[in-house]
């Protein structure tokens, strides 16, 4: 397609709208050739139809009101209670709508990724919000766009032409990073678990960067397992490499609830003479003791800010891909503490 083509194809019915002066709802009642506009308001809207070159696509104006009023949405886990909360999130603003959502799990699972999306346009969703499961290819997203299926990646990424729901995972690590250093850490692990996607990829990348920042190794990233009931007992791997660390950054609650538990079993006192930060802060970090210090990723305003693009799309399908990252913050309790100096 030409460049000029393409961007005439952008061109929305806001964008006339801004053009004429008049809401997005008057432009809609002149395209409709509704006799309640005015014969001024008319011919100025239409004059900013032809100077913006705007094509009203009957095709998708059809799709739009043939709507089932349900969205889809596809996680990879529901055992983490973090989807839980980005789940409620998404229903709130779903359901503000006047619509409900299919809920499916991909399991993290490419082909039944491929499988769950295939049954979501089979049963006439109005479009999708997924968390793309790890190794998702481009070309998924790109037949998903020749379906004309609107989409809304969550808390992970494919492709930036496609919109896009999440946080800022490097800014969360820096501030973990830095509160730990603050106490006098210098010798801190990141404990790491599940498959590789952007989030991990990011939150790898910001714990080196920040740790960098502060002079310090940034080398003591330690594989958990990715069975949660097997994390307590894997507590011992953090001690195994040369160095031996003071505080451990989790790339989830789910890692640091289960070393909280594995660390008290090795006799350690976390938030005592060991520190533990998680990430996401889900709702049972402040219900251990001691309470965990975690960065909130703001999963519920995550799942409102994806269903709000998906709504967006489906108003305005020619838009051009947005990405809405909250940021994040550091929630301190009491799991961590100043390093131990040894006596005099």
């Amino acid at each position: 397609m030409p460049s000029e083509d393409r961007k005439k194809s952008r061109v929305t019915l806001l964008d006339v709208a801004r053009r004429a002066n008049v809401s997005r709802a008057t432009a809609s009642l002149v395209i409709r050739k509704s006799p309640l506009v005015g014969a001024e308001t008319r011919a100025r809207v239409e004059e900013a139809m032809r100077e913006l070159g705007y094509v009203y696509n009957m095709g998708a104006a059809r799709l739009r009101a043939e709507r089932s009023h349900t969205v889809g949405v596809i996680v990879p886990n529901l055992t983490n209670p973090f989807f839980a909360e980005l789940l409620s999130g998404i229903e709130a603003v779903i359901d503000a709508a006047g619509m409900v959502v299919i809920l499916a799990n991909s399991g993290d699972l490419v082909e039944r990724q491929d499988t769950v999306m295939r049954r979501m346009r089979e049963h006439g969703v109005d479009g999708v919000i997924f968390c793309p499961a790890a190794g998702t290819e481009r070309q998924f997203l790109h037949q998903l766009i020749e379906w004309h299926l609107p989409l809304v990646q969550a808390l992970r990424h494919i492709s930036d032409e496609v919109d896009y729901a999440g946080a800022d995972y490097a800014a969360g690590m820096r501030q973990a990073v830095d509160h730990l250093a603050s106490l006098g850490h210098k010798s801190i692990a990141f404990a790491v678990h599940g498959p590789i996607h952007s989030a991990y990829h990011e939150r790898i990348e910001g714990f080196r960067e920040a740790m960098h920042a502060r002079g310090l190794d940034s080398g003591l990233i330690v594989r958990m397992p990715n069975q949660t009931a097997q994390i307590p007992s894997a507590a011992h791997l953090l001690f195994e490499g040369v160095e031996r660390p003071t505080a451990v950054i989790c790339f989830n609650d789910v890692i640091a609830l289960g070393l909280n538990a594995g660390l008290t079993d090795l006799g350690l006192k976390v938030g005592g003479n060991f520190s533990l930060i998680g990430f996401d802060d889900v709702a049972e970090a402040d219900v251990i003791r001691p309470r965990l210090t975690s960065v909130s990723t703001a999963p519920v305003t995550i799942g409102e800010n994806a269903a709000r693009l998906l709504l967006d799309r489906l108003t305005d399908p020619l838009a051009p891909p947005r990405r809405v990252v909250t940021e994040t913050q550091l929630h301190i309790r009491q799991s961590c503490g100043p390093i131990a100096v040894p006596a005099g």
